[in-house]
């Protein structure tokens, strides 16, 4: 059988595979400990599950619109307009299964084969491999020397007339950055000098700490609002990552667009899971609170403990709930007589001999790094930190 050169070009999920990699190694029976998933580990708000199953006591399990039950875009406008002052029609609204569909169909509508698409790596995962599947080029805009900040200088030697698209990610993944004022307004007059639509996914927004402020880039520049299409959902500030439920806002010209393409890929997002987002976005405003207060006590934890050991070195995080560590000094160290020569490989010594799972920074496109995700209960992080801290001292 001969595979498309589409479907041999893909790269799984790095973050995917150490998860599940990690889960298979603890129903071996293996004391695993993984900071390797994006996910919250608080269940879902309570609102989200009496709407849940109101709906399906009362039938609501069929085909809904194909892009959203209008109870569920009248939740997101409403959240628009009370936290960013921002005024959208329900034609710039679609609902779809996660943020991860929306962002293929946004990229699906724009990119023509040999289109460029710009990334600032380190960058999400799945980005890179996106833009491939419709044979796009990303082209990465390295941000590691600008304290995870794009600059107009760095920008513009990766543009060309066949860049269409630049992706925002903030507060990032993997880096945990907030994107200041000063960034955000320079994206923005990139765009409108060289003609871009700017993706601003702003999937961890509400999951930033100490003095540190989301800025919508729509606030810090409300005149590019044409040229602006938002990505959100209810995964990371509801912890509700297996409901499936993202949203995209903008322009109508380009969502009617992602309508159709998806109501060919996916049709319409289950039923109920809309419902337990309209309940989550009407009623769970005090549960995020809770949330966000543990997730910033955790970093604290993590970042201190993290400080005290050998061979790494890491930026302070603002947002999201990842630590983005530099690991190059352990190059050419050995543990237990294995030989580290990459992040890939770190990542896996450390979890076959102390049962931590980790994800290899070459994974966002910045290898040299690894990613820990703080999604974790203190316990596992107090526990998986004093094993790193043993297989970090224990490097010769």
């Amino acid at each position: 059988m001969k595979l498309s050169e589409r479907a041999m070009a893909i790269e799984p999920s790095a973050t995917l595979e150490v998860s599940a990699k990690a889960k298979a190694m603890k129903r071996e029976g293996k004391p695993v400990i993984s900071f390797a998933a994006g996910e919250p580990d608080f269940d879902s708000p309570s609102a989200a599950l009496s709407f849940a199953s109101e709906a399906m006591n009362n039938g609501m399990t069929h085909y809904t619109p194909a892009t959203g039950i209008p109870e569920l875009k009248e939740a997101i406008l409403n959240y628009y307009s009370s936290h960013f002052e921002l005024e959208y029609t329900e034609k710039q609204v679609i609902v779809g299964s996660g943020a991860k569909p929306l962002l293929y169909e946004v990229l699906g509508c724009l990119v023509d084969p040999e289109d460029e698409v710009l990334l600032f790596t380190p960058a999400w995962v799945s980005y890179q491999e996106q833009v491939k599947l419709f044979n796009g080029k990303a082209v990465c805009v390295d941000t590691t020397g600008t304290g995870f900040m794009p600059t107009r200088e760095n920008i513009e030697k990766n543009l060309s007339p066949r860049t269409r698209v630049m992706m925002v990610n903030s507060p990032n993944n993997p880096t945990g950055a907030v994107y200041n004022d000063s960034t955000l307004n320079t994206l923005a007059e990139i765009a409108i000098e060289h003609d871009l639509l700017i993706i601003f996914d702003e999937i961890y927004e509400r999951l930033v700490y100490e003095n540190s402020v989301h800025k919508h880039i729509l606030n810090v520049r409300p005149d590019i609002k044409d040229r602006c299409l938002i990505i959100n959902g209810v995964s990371k500030a509801y912890a509700m990552t297996g409901w499936r439920i993202g949203y995209a806002i903008g322009p109508e010209e380009i969502v009617s667009k992602m309508g159709a393409f998806q109501g060919h890929m996916t049709s319409n997002p289950c039923s109920v899971a809309q419902w337990a987002a309209v309940g989550a976005m009407r009623e769970s405003e005090d549960d995020i609170e809770v949330m966000r207060t543990e997730f910033s006590a955790r970093r604290d934890l993590i970042l201190d403990l993290l400080s005290k050991m050998p061979h790494i070195s890491f930026q302070k995080p603002y947002g999201a709930f990842y630590v983005w560590i530099n690991i190059e000094k352990t190059f050419g160290m050995k543990y237990k007589g294995e030989t580290i020569t990459d992040d890939s490989s770190f990542c896996r010594i450390l979890l076959e001999g102390e049962y931590v799972a980790t994800v290899p920074g070459k994974a966002f496109i910045s290898p040299g790094k690894i990613r820990i995700s703080y999604s974790n209960s203190r316990t596992e992080i107090t526990e998986g930190m004093q094993r790193l801290s043993s297989f970090l001292k224990e490097l010769k």
